[in-house]
């Protein structure tokens, strides 16, 4: 009997030991920027985006809030998406805050001008520092035990579809192009990350144009179960072309209280067939009644707020769980 019990223990203890770690990804808010911190089952990290300068480095502070919560003590991997200060600002207050490993951007700015100059220069200060990867469509960016693959950046996209995309997107014929947008934001870097069936996309503030590109007249990336809302959820990118060919069942907006969050972003979301829920960092002004999620799905319904994140956690069986750190609200979505 003594021998059945101890066998029984080490199977248990075997059971747990390899139980497989979820992906974590914290959606901080840093008040209508992005700061994006994923942490790999492996333990690897990679933060996308760093917020905003200045505040006496309440965005720092929040990130690394977010990376100690996490048990992890220095970021592997920075993808800085453009080069405008909500996306940027915050590296030279984040570096003196934590220890970050390779910087990855999309090369030199198409901006210029004094204040485009300075900010590009105060990142290149710190970036230089550290390793540097430039970041090219249809590259992987290398972090142990998830698939990162860039699908968007200065200015391109992808022109093979991933495994499992490459269907027309009769979609397409109902959207009209945009102005050319010559800002940084048409040269985001964009990503589409990968935990065995779990799929999830960030395409910083790619505008309208440059959306289509991915997903017209054939959508080269295929379905999500995350979309994080492009460009803050502003009306001039997330056309029904892209979104609704994304056919995510969970949108997070990384909207500020009077920053994005417009209604007809959030009506395009809304509308997306199988969306289950909107997750919002910031209750939206603009919004109204109309185009708001339930404040339990709400990080911060106040404009004036402590800055709670949203936090997700990702299964290699393509379920995963969102959750509001201001209430504990936690909604699973299992495999579908």
């Amino acid at each position: 009997m003594g021998r059945i019990l101890l066998s029984f223990s080490l199977l248990l203890f075997s059971f747990t030991f390899c139980e497989a770690k979820p992906l974590t990804v914290f959606f901080i808010d840093v008040e209508g920027g992005q700061a994006t911190l994923v942490v790999s089952p492996s333990g690897q990290t990679l933060l996308i985006d760093s917020g905003w300068s200045g505040f006496e480095g309440r965005d720092a502070d929040r990130i690394v809030a977010a990376a100690r919560g996490a048990g992890v003590k220095r970021i592997d991997f920075l993808l800085v998406t453009h080069y405008h200060m909500d996306h940027v600002g915050g590296v030279a207050q984040l570096a003196e805050r934590i220890p970050i490993g390779t910087f990855i951007d999309h090369g030199a700015s198409v901006e210029s001008g004094k204040q485009a100059d300075e900010l590009k220069a105060a990142y290149d200060k710190v970036q230089s520092k550290g390793r540097h990867m430039v970041a090219k469509p249809g590259e992987k960016i290398p972090i142990a035990g998830l698939d990162v693959e860039v699908v968007a950046a200065a200015g391109r996209a992808i022109t093979a579809p991933l495994e499992g995309a490459g269907r027309a997107n009769p979609l397409c014929a109902e959207v009209k192009p945009l102005d050319e947008d010559k800002s940084e934001n048409s040269q985001s870097a964009g990503i589409l990350m990968r935990h065995g069936k779990f799929r999830m996309i960030d395409l910083g503030d790619l505008t309208w144009n440059k959306e289509l590109a991915l997903v017209c007249p054939d959508n080269r990336v295929g379905k999500v179960d995350v979309y994080l809302t492009t460009h803050h959820a502003n009306a001039d990118s997330g056309s029904a072309a892209i979104v609704h060919a994304l056919g995510p069942r969970v949108a997070i907006m990384n909207n500020g209280a009077r920053k994005g969050g417009t209604p007809e972003a959030w009506q395009v979301m809304r509308t997306s067939p199988g969306l289950e829920d909107i997750w919002q960092l910031h209750h939206s002004v603009e919004g109204g009644e109309e185009h708001n999620a339930p404040e339990n799905l709400v990080a911060n319904p106040e404009e004036k707020c402590e800055g709670r994140a949203i936090k997700l956690e990702a299964d290699e069986d393509g379920s995963f769980t969102v959750t509001n750190t201001r209430n504990g609200f936690s909604k699973r979505y299992n495999l579908r």
